[in-house]
């Protein structure tokens, strides 16, 4: 009586949902078609909250017997198609295959699945909600997702007809479905199946990790050895390609343990939903005071971020300019609009590599996916054996494609093989990685390619202190120029951004930061400074996080100034023989410079002194690429800073300057604007 009962309550919702009528659809669809059926498969959705409301018995049903609330619906949909005559060649009812498709779970705790706790439920065959990144995924390979049987006895009645029919479940593997050891129930003759009756559906492998673990990978592990492990996600059919490399997904699954060469707990998916990050609704009030305070100028607000920014690391008035990249890179990090042109990529040239170190894995904890680059991991795709036995080759997600809408900091340049740069530098102008599968090598026919967008920004450094540079230096060394032997020029001018970060130059003095350094040591939990206190690593996070899902468009003015600076530096820097020196992407970067200084200033528009600011910044980078000066005029790279004050910018139309590089350190915590 109860299961009639929940046959009414499965009617019902149907015909409510408008599930009934994309049934008929359904139907209208196969029955049309002039192939012939075995297993006729419909998709039905499901939505908990409003059948838990029409029939409790059958809504929970669905959520902790999935297995047989489709047993329930396969009924009500067979009288249905024998009531309406939908399925003309429809003879019996295991011909239908019903997939419930959940549209959410309950909120409840009792559906989470962490994967960080154990023990892990595999074995009640009911729906979990599951969240994570994806790691690795595989190419797309065929399962069987029904097949027809027949009694190899000729005499025996089930030697015709479709009474014996597989379909694949949550949990099955291949030969569950699919092998030459089943039975006939009449006469226990062995069945052969009908291979031409034989149903292949889509399927792909997915490796998943709680988004906990980036944690791992963001540089402070306290000294302390980890260990993670992924979870394998099976997508099949509709599902197959809905997740992608990097992405974080919300998964409605059902755990199974799978044995292999060894037993291991994945999930069957139902659904796929992808997470949206959370974006704060306004900045703290510190921030918000400050941002009243310095409203009468466009330049204020960002100079003093930059000048307190990171006084955890060094103190406020220090490294400005560094800073101040670091900032806008952060801000221009995002995969709001999918623009992979977006990105800002800092190439930092520094003697205090520890400092600078420091500094870097201390800006990528600032956003969720600040990557800092393990260095006994790849950085872009590479491929391994599926160790699930489908023929399918697994592409492994590197730490570019983990740090989607995010930093991936690569830490020293030099540290990594000549053929690691020069992919590197393809991604970098490319903003795109493909991965070539050879045929011959993974057992397939054919080569395959799969190509994945790069949405990340790079940061690396280049430590002109080491060995193998001190020796290589000479005297009248180029700007730009002086890695040449050890890294690529094309490499170099491939980031966005270039930038000398020397300690011993005027714009960051020595001492204050070694006054920092020794008191670190002494109270490294201690907060050194007022602006640590008044504006602490949180608020900046909610900044960070604020600013850079800004929707900002660009100002007819600035969009004439951008065009016309582009165009005169090109003119400038064109010569007879070599042509322009001046790279194409140069607009980009511009007036991804420009777009990046109006959200760190939080507005919607880009302003002309948006555009000044970038201007200032990528010339300041294509002084230390191309100045040439220096060859004839025998200059230090110190010195040449030191005649060339690029610590400030002037505008007649300001009432003051503007400071990006640094401040006058009797008074390290103001900017006089």
């Amino acid at each position: 009586m109860s299961n009639l009962k929940m046959k009414d309550a499965a009617l019902i919702y149907l015909d409510r949902s408008g599930g009934l009528q994309k049934f008929i659809d359904d139907c209208k669809y196969y029955n049309d078609s002039k192939q012939s059926y075995a297993v006729y498969r419909f998709n039905i959705l499901i939505n908990p909250s409003d059948i838990v409301e029409l029939d409790a018995e059958l809504g929970n049903h669905i959520l902790h017997h999935p297995l047989k609330a489709a047993q329930v619906f396969q009924s009500v949909c067979f009288v249905a198609i024998k009531t309406l005559s939908l399925i003309g060649q429809l003879q019996t009812e295991t011909q239908i295959n019903i997939v419930l498709k959940l549209t959410h779970l309950p909120p409840l705790p009792s559906y989470d699945f962490d994967i960080c706790e154990f023990p892990l439920d595999y074995t009640s065959q009911r729906f979990y909600m599951m969240q994570g990144i994806v790691i690795a995924m595989t190419t797309i390979t065929k399962y069987s997702q029904g097949a027809r049987f027949l009694c190899s006895d000729e005499g025996c009645p089930f030697s015709k007809g479709f009474q014996y029919i597989r379909v694949h479940v949550p949990g099955a593997t291949e030969s569950s479905t699919v092998r030459n050891d089943f039975l006939c129930n009449l006469c226990s003759s062995s069945l052969q199946e009908d291979r031409k009756f034989r149903v292949l559906g889509d399927k792909q492998i997915v490796e998943i990790i709680t988004t906990k673990v980036i944690h791992a990978f963001q540089g402070y592990t306290k000294n302390q050895p980890f260990r993670f492990q992924s979870l394998t996600i099976f997508l099949r059919d509709e599902l197959v390609n809905k997740m992608k490399m990097g992405n974080e997904y919300k998964i409605v699954g059902i755990p199974v343990c799978v044995e292999t060469s060894q037993t291991s707990v994945c999930i069957e998916a139902n659904s796929v939903i992808l997470c949206n990050p959370k974006v704060p609704l306004g900045i703290s009030d510190n921030f918000r005071c400050l941002l009243s305070l310095t409203s009468t100028s466009c330049w204020k607000f960002t100079a003093i971020l930059a000048n307190i920014f990171a006084s955890q690391i060094v103190p406020p008035g220090t490294y400005n300019l560094l800073k101040f990249c670091l900032l806008m890179s952060l801000v221009q990090s995002s995969d709001r609009n999918k623009e992979l042109e977006d990105y800002l990529d800092i190439l930092i040239i520094t003697s205090d590599t520890l400092l600078v170190d420091r500094l870097l894995n201390f800006s990528i904890n600032l956003v969720p996916r600040g990557i800092r680059h393990p260095v006994s991991t790849e950085i872009f795709p590479t491929l391994s054996k599926n160790t699930y036995g489908t023929g399918a080759v697994s592409i492994q997600a590197g730490s570019a494609l983990l740090a989607k809408g995010g930093v991936c900091f690569i830490g020293d340049i030099a540290s990594h093989k000549k053929d690691k740069l020069e992919q590197l530098q393809s991604v970098l102008e490319n903003r795109s990685i493909t991965v070539y599968i050879p045929g011959k090598k993974f057992r397939d026919d054919t080569d395959q390619q799969v190509t994945f967008p790069v949405q990340c920004s790079f940061w690396s450094f280049v430590d002109m202190d080491s060995p193998s540079r001190r020796n290589a230096q000479r005297p009248s060394t180029l700007i730009g120029q002086m890695d040449c032997s050890l890294i690529p020029s094309n490499l170099i001018e491939a980031f966005g951004l270039l930038i000398n970060c020397n300690e011993s130059s005027p714009c960051h003095p020595l001492l204050p930061s070694v006054q920092h350094t020794l008191k670190k040591a002494i109270d490294p939990e201690g907060l050194l400074y007022l602006a640590s206190k008044q504006f602490t690593t949180e608020d900046f996070e909610k900044l960070l996080a604020f600013a850079k899902n800004l929707n900002v468009e660009l100002s007819l003015e600035a969009e004439r100034m951008i065009h016309g600076y582009y165009l005169s530096s090109r003119r400038i820097r064109t010569d007879s023989i070599c042509g322009s020196k001046l790279s194409a992407s140069a607009l980009k970067y511009l007036v991804s410079l420009s777009e990046a200084h109006a959200r760190l200033s939080l507005r919607n528009k880009v302003l002309k002194e948006d555009v000044l600011i970038a201007a200032l910044l990528f010339e300041t980078s294509l002084t230390l690429k191309y100045v040439l000066e220096l060859r004839a005029s025998g200059l230090s790279l110190d010195a040449f800073y030191s005649r060339l004050d690029l610590c400030h910018l002037s505008h007649s139309t300001t009432s003051g300057f503007f400071c990006v590089c640094g401040t006058k350190q009797s008074n390290p915590g103001l900017y006089e604007c």
